[in-house]
């Protein structure tokens, strides 16, 4: 097999873990989307947009619907690694589950350059800059850290830049003076033999899009960074290259910079490109960035929440954005699955808006729909049980559960939880308390604290007693 027909065929085989993980992310299974994600990069490292990406943004919605952080077992078990590999994925593990703890992205970093994932690495590189440049109280060691991998990686300017920083944070050190006047010289000489073909970075095609790539996929971007993108992205328009692609990046660029001002450019940008085409993009994207801007309000409040949990005014709040966030999807994933008939996802997203705004009935016909794409079927399957089961049609939830279990590989998975405890449920509500006691027994036998299996098996066993 030739070398290209290797790296491809590496490369299939992670995106079927990568396609199961968005599958089972949808349903809100974060912890196992998040092993799924890691058994792909297991099989092909550096994927970046595939697998790096997707993975951190998966962790930030997992932090901000309250996911839990490493416990201290999973801490010390996903300690270091016998490999490079092991310890990038590892620390990756950990920073998925604790998305602000800027140690495990450094040690994801370090062990990325060690083995050689040099996309990866540079993507972390960028990450942990901006992030460190724009704490109330930058990291000498992190800006150390950074010089150090930059070095290793032969991208010298970007070397140069942390080690300027951390002189600004130590201005007496004299070796780190010393060293940077190396550095620059070999900046110099890396700037006079940019393009040859023997520099490591050529692989890379576009490199300019690639550091753009990585700049957008950073949590925390520096001002002059979020302003300096946005006049790339206007500039290309401006020399009359307005393609769909080109607006979507200016948007983007626009609404990073998170002031009213860029965010109501950007809603005009994409309304009036809209009307001029009629491509319906234009408008999925205005709904999607109002649903990411209601998500980021939830979650600092939530995070101002766990520190005053009895805070009135703040319950309130949440309840209002969540009310809000509610209606804005369940429009937004209308109008989306009606301009995509054909994209079973949007369809599965639509129907979930409307489970959760309790109207079953139609609910119900668009999981029908969407079962039909295997990477559904399972959860579609588990929406339209419960959709019966809360609507009171028990004997249907019953069937529906019990086939769906049937089709389950993994009989202890999260998505096979989460169906044989519905099936309970509905046997509960039919007083069918036998059956629906042996199945809680067994979710508890294997997972103690799901959901809240523990309590309904007291209750249960008390009414079994009087």
């Amino acid at each position: 097999m030739s070398q290209p027909d290797s790296y491809n065929a590496g490369l299939d085989k992670a995106r079927a873990f990568f396609e199961r993980a968005e599958e089972v992310a949808s349903t809100d299974n974060f912890d196992y989307a998040i092993d799924l994600y890691l058994e792909g990069l297991r099989l092909f490292p550096d994927a970046l947009e595939d697998g790096h990406a997707p993975l951190r943004r998966l962790a930030l919605m997992r932090q901000g619907k309250g996911g839990k952080k490493p416990s201290m077992m999973e801490k010390m078990k996903h300690m270091r690694g016998k490999t490079p590999l092991e310890e990038m994925l590892n620390a990756e593990f950990l920073l998925a589950k604790d998305s602000d703890h800027l140690p495990y992205a450094e040690d994801m970093l370090k062990a990325a350059v060690a083995g050689g994932y040099l996309r990866t690495a540079e993507w972390l590189a960028l990450l942990i800059f901006d992030a460190n440049h724009s704490s109330d109280k930058p990291s000498f060691a992190t800006y150390i850290m950074l010089k150090d991998a930059y070095i290793k990686m032969q991208m010298f300017t970007k070397a140069v830049a942390a080690c300027q920083h951390a002189i600004e944070i130590k201005p007496d050190d004299s070796v780190l003076r010393d060293e940077l006047r190396d550095l620059c010289a070999s900046m110099t000489m890396e700037k006079g033999r940019y393009g040859k073909t023997d520099d490591f970075r050529d692989s890379i095609q576009d490199r300019d899009s690639q550091e753009m790539l990585q700049h957008q996929d950073s949590i925390i971007k520096t001002v002059d960074y979020k302003k300096q993108a946005i006049q790339q992205a206007r500039k290309k328009i401006q020399d009359g290259y307005a393609t769909t692609t080109n607006i979507l990046e200016l948007a983007d660029a626009l609404f990073a910079l998170e002031s009213n001002e860029s965010e109501a450019e950007a809603m005009t940008l994409l309304q009036n490109a809209h009307e001029k085409s009629k491509d319906f993009t234009f408008l999925k994207r205005v709904g999607e960035f109002r649903i990411k801007k209601l998500k980021n309000q939830i979650r600092q409040i939530g995070g101002q929440l766990r520190q005053n949990p009895d805070d009135t005014v703040l319950q309130k709040q949440i309840q209002q954005v969540q009310h809000q966030l509610d209606e804005v999807e369940l429009e937004h994933f209308k109008k989306c699955q009606q301009n995509y008939p054909t994209d079973l996802r949007l369809k599965f997203e639509y129907g979930r808006c409307l489970l959760k705004a309790q109207q079953f009935d139609a609910a119900i016909p668009i999981f029908q729909e969407s079962q039909k794409d295997p990477r559904l079927k399972l959860a579609s399957m588990d929406k339209i049980g419960l959709c019966f089961l809360l609507k009171g049609w028990m004997e249907d939830a019953i069937d529906i559960f019990r086939a769906a279990l049937e089709h389950c590989v993994n009989k202890e998975g999260t998505i096979a939880k989460d169906i044989r405890y519905n099936l309970a449920r509905a046997y509960e509500s039919s007083g069918e308390n036998v059956k629906a006691l042996e199945i809680y027994r067994k979710l508890a036998q294997t997972d103690f604290s799901y959901k809240d299996v523990g309590q309904r098996i007291d209750n249960l066993r008390k009414d079994g007693k009087r």
